[in-house]
C-alpha cells in the first residue's frame, strides 16, 4: 500500500506551530526561521487545498480544518516515536547523547556510568549541536551557551565568567528513566568535581 502523505518537515511545522499557535515559537522549537515554518505550513496548505491558520494581527487561530487535522497528526507523530521505542532490545534502553567539540568528556566518566547503569545502552556523537538534537540524531546534548529554549528542558553544567555548558533535552522526553538517570548522574558528576577542585556543580532546570 502507498501512503499519501505530506513532507515530514512541512507536518512538524503545522503541529507545533498548532501548539503553540505561534510561528516564533515554533521556529525556537524546531531552530528554524518564523518565515521558513510560515513556508512550511503555507506549501502544506497548497498541497492538501485548505487553509489551516487564520492569520490575524499577531495572533494565529486554527481553522476548523486546522483543529480537525491536528489531533491526527500529532497522533501519528506518537505512533512513529513508540514503534521506534518497541525497536530497542529487551532489557536494553539506548541513550544518544550529543556533545560539543570542545567538551571534556573526561568529566562525566561514562566508563562508571555504563557499569552502574547496565540497563541503559549509552552512546555519544561528538561533536553535536542542535540540529543533532532536533533532528533525533540524539536524546539530549550537551551544549555551549544555550539556556533557554522553549519546548526543552535546559539545566547549567557548571558556572563561571564564560557561556558555559548546558545538558538539553525535549521537555517530552525530559522525564524518562534514562535521561533522569543520566541528569543525575551528570549532577552527582558535577558535585564532586566541584568537591574535588572547586569545579562548579549542576545547577536546577530552565524551561
Amino acid at each position: 500500500m502507498t501512503y499519501a502523505l505530506p513532507p515530514l518537515n512541512a507536518l512538524r511545522a503545522f503541529e507545533a506551530a498548532a501548539r503553540h499557535l505561534s510561528f516564533k515559537l515554533a521556529a525556537h522549537e524546531l531552530h528554524v526561521t518564523p518565515a521558513a515554518v510560515g513556508q512550511q505550513v503555507k506549501a502544506l496548505e497548497a498541497r492538501l487545498g485548505v487553509q489551516l491558520f487564520e492569520r490575524l494581527h499577531k495572533q494565529l487561530v486554527l481553522t476548523a480544518a486546522g483543529q480537525a487535522y491536528l489531533p491526527g497528526v500529532s497522533e501519528g507523530f506518537r505512533h512513529i516515536a513508540d514503534a521506534t521505542s518497541q525497536l530497542q532490545p529487551t532489557g536494553a534502553v539506548l541513550l544518544q547523547l550529543g556533545v560539543h567539540a570542545s567538551f571534556d568528556l573526561r568529566r562525566l566518566d561514562l566508563a562508571a556510568f555504563r557499569s552502574t547503569h547496565a540497563e541503559i545502552g549509552l552512546r555519544v556523537l561528538q561533536p553535536a549541536g542542535l540540529h543533532e538534537l532536533v533532528e533525533g540524531k540524539v536524546d539530549l546534548l550537551i551544549a555551549r551557551g544555550l539556556g533557554h529554549h522553549p519546548g526543552y528542558r535546559c539545566d547549567r553544567v557548571g558556572e563561571g565568567s564564560s557561556l558555559g555548558d548546558w545538558l538539553i533535552s525535549p521537555e517530552g522526553t525530559a522525564d524518562c528513566p534514562e535521561i533522569v538517570s543520566f541528569r543525575a548522574w551528570l549532577r552527582a558528576r558535577a558535585a564532586a568535581n566541584a568537591s574535588a577542585s572547586c569545579r562548579p556543580r549542576l545547577v536546577g532546570g530552565v524551561g
